[in-house]
Parts: C-alpha cells; structure tokens; sequence
C-alpha cells in the first residue's frame, strides 16, 4: 500500500505555529531541495510516521546572509515559493519560514533552543547538521545542543559529516553549473529540471519581425539564480500540455542596443497563443550555444532556424 503525502501548511513567523504534539524538527535553507535534502527530510518523515509525530521544517527569508552580508549580493537556486512547493513533495507537514532580521540574529542561544525549538514547536526530535551553529554570533554549536538536548529532554540527531559535504557540495555544483549554463550537470543533481517562474510582459517584439515571436518572461525576485547569457532548450507546462520552445537569455545585441538589460525570451515551437500576462514555469533542458552579435538580421535567422531544428529534434527524441 502506497503512503500518500502529507498536506503542507505553511506559517509566516514562529508565533503562527500552535503545537498540537511532538514535533521532529530540523533548520536550515535548503536551497534547492536537491536529492541530498530529500533523503535529510525523508528520514524525518520517516521516524514521525513511525512515532506518530508531526514534522517541521523550520527556515528563514531572507537568507541570513542577505541580511548580515548584504555587499555578497547572494543568488538562490530557488525563490522561498519554489522552496515552498518542493518542500510539499517531500511529505513534510509545517514548514515555517521565519522573517531574518539583524534583530532575531541577536536571539541568544538558550532563548533559541528554549523558547523556539522546545516551547514554541515542542520538538522532540531536532534533525541538525554536525556544523550547525545558532544562537547570537553564531556562538553555540552541535556539542552545546547535545546538552541542550538533555536538559530539555528531546532527541538530537545528527546529520554526519559525510552528509552534510555530500548536500554541501551538490548545492555548490548546482549553482556553479547554473552560472556556467551547464543545466545538464545542475538537472542531474537536482534530479530534476532546474526552472524560473515569472510573468510574460510585452517586450519590444522585435522576434515577431523575424518570424520567432517570443514569449519575454519577467523574474520578479531579484535573488533567484538565472543561468549564463545563451539559448537553450526549454518546456513548459502550458494548458496542460508539455510545449518546447527554445530560450534566450541575453542582450540581444543583433536587433538592440543594449541598455545593460537581460532578458528571457522564448519562441515555443508551434504555439501561437497570447501568453501576456500568465504566470509561467520554465524548464531548462540543455544549452545550445552562446548569444552572439551577428553581422545581419539574416544571419541571426539562419543560427536561429539551426536553433529550433535542434530544439525540435531534442523534443522528438524526449
């Protein structure tokens, strides 16, 4: 018999929260949500099922580092309601997404072990990373939570090194891969397709001259990870249907001057449709090549008849 998921719920701060039993709980970003996120919370799923508890995955936004390091200039593999929605295939059933602010980093370690994790969430279990550091000036770490754990009676499983380098190291070559616009390579982490949600928004129309309209998607969160400058294969889910399109991320420096401005433009094969305003998922496929500035209009059709020839081939073959 198969387990159907849990049904996530979602709270804006701690205080929302109102325990109703044990909890397992574990903190972190979990950007990505990659494969070695899913097996972390598969075992909290696992032992809360198992003990008739309730999961909680506890995260912050913005980034901690966006508020402490802001000159960093961070990029996230996933918007906070891309996190939200991958979160809620895992079977988790709270996530909290707890407002960072310069004023909650000065939360001492006891009031964050005590007031959060023990009277707030009524944690039982706590599922952390053997570098896990909290409290202000990021002062405590796992050995003071092991006496923390015994004093306030719940259960401290730690995530082992092993672990934690092998979830570490996939977010890093995630990324890496991303800016690189090797999205194969991200994909295969991931164990999915990378994607970007936006809007469509007119553009300057300029693919309509040429006989490549395109659907001009706009990323509101200034945060999320876009990949490197280039055309690639895409999809998306559109009327229910699974519809290619071949997506420029760029300057068009062919048919423009470039004012600085990227943007993400995709010709969906065979579909004429107004998209104007719907809100969009884009999937990234793989990269067919860099952008590049062509000597005429007919050159840049030319590459671009190349370029749906292999978009429509991949298709086929998908």
């Amino acid at each position: 018999m198969t387990q159907t998921l849990s049904e996530l719920n979602t709270y804006k701060n701690i205080d929302q929260y109102q325990a109703q039993k044990k909890a397992v709980v574990t903190i972190g970003t979990f950007d990505g949500v990659h494969y070695g996120h899913q097996q972390i919370l598969k075992k909290m799923v696992d032992r809360a099922r198992a003990e008739d508890l309730t999961t909680i995955l506890l995260t912050f936004f913005p980034h901690p580092r966006m508020v402490l390091q802001p000159e960093y200039d961070l990029k996230l593999i996933n918007t906070i309601d891309e996190r939200v929605d991958l979160v809620a295939q895992t079977g988790v059933e709270h996530m909290i997404i707890h407002p960072f602010s310069k004023e909650f980093s000065r939360t001492s370690a006891k009031e964050y072990v005590k007031d959060i994790l023990v009277d707030q969430l009524n944690a039982g279990v706590v599922v952390i990373g053997y570098d896990h550091h909290y409290g202000r000036n990021r002062s405590a770490n796992i050995t003071d939570l092991r006496k923390d754990a015994i004093e306030y009676g719940f259960e401290l499983i730690e995530i082992t090194k092993e672990e934690i380098d092998e979830v570490a190291v996939s977010s890093t070559k995630i990324r890496s891969a991303i800016n690189d616009g090797d999205v194969q390579t991200a994909n295969q982490y991931l164990s999915r397709n990378f994607s970007i949600h936006g809007t469509v928004v007119k553009g300057k129309q300029i693919g309509r001259t040429i006989g490549y309209p395109t659907a001009n998607l706009k990323v509101a969160e200034k945060y999320k990870l876009i990949p490197k400058l280039g055309v690639y294969i895409t999809s998306s889910i559109i009327d229910g249907e699974t519809v290619y399109g071949m997506t420029n991320i760029g300057k068009n420096p062919t048919v423009t001057t470039s004012d600085g401005s990227i943007t993400i433009e995709t010709y969906y094969l065979d579909f004429n449709k107004d998209l104007y305003g719907q809100d969009m998922e884009l999937f990234f496929h793989t990269r067919l090549r860099d952008e590049e500035k062509f000597e005429s209009l007919e050159d840049l059709k030319k590459i671009m008849a190349q370029d749906e020839l292999n978009t429509r081939t991949y298709a086929s073959n998908s």
